[in-house]
């Protein structure tokens, strides 16, 4: 496979993981404060790191102040990114908000563009404009359904395309389990002293399962993200980060039983036609 058809599976997995950890995260409704479920869930996948160390490749910190700088723009993304999420995904509906993030393949391949000189073709801006129109037809987005929640998630989108922006400039023999751990313990360091402002809820068994859950998905989301934004060009995978949102639609249904409107469906089958789109023509593009 070419690189960009190994990044795409890199994004359809990290969407598919980061979504699971949402609904997981999600189930919990709220009744464990958000630093104290960031927390444990932090501690659990800086556990699975240490017991799966040197298993998914390389780990070190033997990096260049360059690389050093990128890491700690990165975490400080993840952390700011991570807060302003979870918050929205505790205050409104799971497909929303994984619809609001879907603009992230237009800014994440704009910024390419502008910071590194990345050739965007004209087709596949095209493909992502549509994605993008698909999403708009599932939020149906208006001044009823928008408010402070909406904000965070575009807050959230911002420090998303910072991190996979620095991320994108990582230097090839920076382990990316070595970035992953960064982030894992950034966002776990962060809420371990922000959840110290508030009192400690008892867990109950069912939460420890849904906090335990959410942290591999966590985790596996962290290092695909990081390996993707590594692997072939930002304008041909952007358009893949879109199958989050069928992710959400469904999770959402099974889950928390939303059911789709028809408009939804409709809006994902358009999400999900640019994908194979995209696909078709890096193919034909390869046996060129």
């Amino acid at each position: 496979m070419s690189p960009n058809l190994i990044g795409a599976l890199f994004m359809m997995g990290a969407m598919a993981a980061f979504t699971l950890n949402d609904t997981m995260t999600k189930t919990t409704g709220g009744e464990v404060p958000l630093f104290q479920l960031l927390f444990l869930r932090g501690l659990i996948s800086i556990s699975l790191i240490l017991v799966l160390w040197g298993r998914l490749g390389p780990m070190h910190v033997r990096l260049s102040r360059r690389d050093w700088k990128l890491v700690g723009i990165r975490s400080a993304s993840e952390v700011a990114a991570s807060f302003f999420f979870v918050t929205a995904l505790f205050n409104m509906p799971l497909a929303n908000l994984s619809a609001i993030l879907q603009s992230l393949p237009l800014t994440v391949t704009l910024g390419a563009a502008l910071f590194y000189r990345e050739a965007v073709g004209w087709k596949r801006m095209s493909a992502i404009l549509v994605g993008f129109m698909g999403v708009m037809l599932i939020v149906k987005p208006g001044t009823e359904g928008f408010n402070i929640w909406s904000i965070y998630a575009l807050v959230a989108v911002f420090f998303v395309t910072v991190r996979d922006l620095s991320t994108r400039r990582l230097s090839g023999d920076v382990p990316s389990m070595t970035v992953t751990l960064a982030a894992v313990l950034s966002v776990t360091l962060f809420s371990g002293v922000a959840q110290l402002a508030t009192p400690w809820a008892p867990v109950s068994g069912a939460h420890w399962t849904a906090i335990a859950a959410a942290a591999v998905f966590v985790l596996m989301g962290y290092y695909f993200s990081v390996q993707t934004m590594r692997i072939g060009e930002v304008s041909f995978i952007a358009p893949f980060r879109y199958t989050g949102l069928i992710w959400a639609l469904i999770l959402g249904w099974f889950v928390f039983g939303d059911w789709p409107l028809p408009s939804t469906l409709a809006g994902a089958g358009i999400v999900a036609a640019t994908g194979l789109f995209t696909l078709y023509r890096e193919r034909k593009l390869s046996r060129r």
